[in-house]
């Protein structure tokens, strides 16, 4: 069979499967959750909290205590050291390193082969399959597909594991079929120094027929703009005529879009957002244009909702798939096909739909500013950027944002450090904008905002281009899996942003 006919034809099974768990999705659920527990029943977690007699999700939730990474550490740290059969009865060598979004401190997530397989090689595969429904004449793989991807590193104490981004995972395993139709090469792809691996990127790939790209948005850019330098095009048109698709993920695609859009100025360009970290591959925009997922319950994630009211309690209750309400915003709640159980990412979302289950991810459970009681959520934030950028002709690279605390006679309030790669035609038009949205969309941001009396007009910082990676880079957090967080309850990051650069 040709590979196109072949290809074809696993698309439409696919399609037919992601269709069913649509039509069925507490089904799909609960198969997970029984496969999930049997799995490790045999485990030293599975043995500690009996899974052997869990037949239920409602035994489940009682007897398994909510985790974060603190909680299972000491597990992560003895699979790094070679232990096995301690989360997930499958051996467990490649560790994905996050920084998170809100600490500067390495996680090292497992990441298993089922994991692998089943669910991010899974997410990859079926992201095509969407863009081929959505496109049926599409080309895509008659040229390359372009990953701007992680780095990685073997583990110095365990020489048949490693550690590094996810995406550098994926990258060191995938299958041949896929790694033919990949550029750049493997050793330039999975080089530590960003700055090094973009200028090699960009002469490696500019001359590629690339139809495809994969990556974090913020690095896309980066190099997006110096293949224009080197090549001396208008646009990413007249570099790569065939490029149809960006699959994006791990941050707000919001704040980006204009640049792209700017970038690549072509109408059929097809943008897919996915909702992935280093703990799993949990939504897919399945339509054109959405502005949220559709929850994938086939990826070996069994999930569970945590309302935010319940956050902090001694005994928090989570909710189910088939009890959780649209317009609500819950704390993502995950056991894993990698051994993590009742694993809180830190993520909170908000269902768009339950017919089928579609989400949007609302902000971080520990990235938000509260200083007030007002509660300001990365959504929030992402939006008033947005609307504020609408009104002013403005293009913003990267922001973020903290509390100015109470003084005696003063309100408080929240200053912006902004780069804009297009400055807005009026600061104080966009200030006004931006708060404006955020007042209109946070109830409580609103009401600390009345009269100034609680919170004054936002203070923005318009800071010069390239901030924002000189700040990442004198931290030694250049990489695709590091992010700039947005809003922080505290100063330290905002002072250490603006604080004057040593001489």
């Amino acid at each position: 069979m040709p590979f196109n006919a072949l290809f074809s034809f696993l698309i439409k099974k696919r399609l037919q499967q992601i269709e069913l768990f649509r039509e069925h999705p507490l089904m799909a659920q609960l198969e997970t959750f029984h496969y999930l527990v049997r799995s490790a029943r045999y485990t030293e977690w599975g043995h500690k909290y009996g899974y052997d007699v869990i037949n239920d999700p409602d035994t489940f939730r009682e007897r398994v205590p909510l985790q974060d990474y603190e909680d299972v550490k000491p597990y992560i740290k003895r699979l790094r050291g070679g232990e096995q059969n301690l989360l997930w009865p499958t051996d467990m060598k490649w560790f994905a390193k996050s920084s998170g979004t809100t600490g500067d401190r390495s996680k090292f997530i497992p990441v298993s082969r089922e994991a692998l397989e089943d669910c991010h090689y899974k997410a990859g595969k079926d992201l095509i399959a969407l863009h081929y429904q959505q496109y049926p004449e599409s080309k895509l793989y008659q040229g390359m597909s372009l990953v701007v991807g992680g780095s990685s590193s073997i583990e110095n104490f365990r020489p048949d594991a490693y550690s590094g981004d996810l995406s550098a995972i994926i990258i060191r395993n995938l299958p041949l079929w896929v790694e033919v139709r990949r550029t750049p090469v493997i050793e330039t792809a999975l080089l530590d120094n960003w700055e090094v691996k973009i200028e090699q990127m960009a002469r490696e790939t500019m001359r590629e027929d690339v139809r495809c790209i994969a990556g974090v948005p913020s690095w896309t850019l980066v190099l997006l703009r110096r293949i224009l330098e080197l090549s001396g095009a208008r646009n990413i048109m007249e570099v790569w005529p065939n490029l149809e698709l960006f699959m994006h993920g791990g941050v707000s695609f919001k704040p980006y879009r204009a640049q792209f859009e700017a970038l690549i100025p072509s109408p059929t360009m097809n943008y897919l957002e996915s909702y992935n970290a280093s703990e799993g591959h949990f939504g897919i925009q399945d339509r054109k244009g959405a502005d949220d997922m559709l929850l994938m319950l086939d990826y070996g994630i069994f999930y569970e909702f945590l309302p935010m009211e319940e956050m902090g309690k001694a005994a928090p209750r989570t909710l189910l798939l088939g009890e959780v309400e649209p317009g609500v915003q819950y704390a993502l709640v995950i056991s894993t096909n990698a051994g993590l159980w009742r694993y809180m990412p830190g993520d909170t979302v908000r269902f768009t739909s339950v017919k089928p289950y579609r989400i949007q991810v609302s902000g971080r459970t520990k990235s938000f500013i509260n200083a007030f009681g007002e509660e300001l959520i990365v959504e929030n934030a992402d939006r008033g950027i947005e609307a504020a950028s609408q009104a002013t002709g403005a293009v913003v690279s990267e922001y973020t944002a903290a509390p100015i605390y109470m003084e005696a006679g003063a309100s408080g309030g929240h200053e912006w450090v902004i780069e804009f790669a297009h400055s807005p035609a009026s600061l104080d038009l966009f200030i006004d904008t931006m708060d404006t949205t955020m007042r209109s969309l946070n109830s409580d941001y609103d009401a600390k905002r009345r009269g100034d009396m609680a919170l004054r007009r936002p203070v923005v910082h318009s800071v010069e281009p390239g901030t924002f990676h000189a700040w990442m880079r004198q931290r030694g957090k250049l990489g695709g899996q590091n992010k700039v967080p947005r809003l922080s309850n505290d100063r330290v990051l905002i002072e250490s942003i603006l604080a004057p650069v040593p001489a």
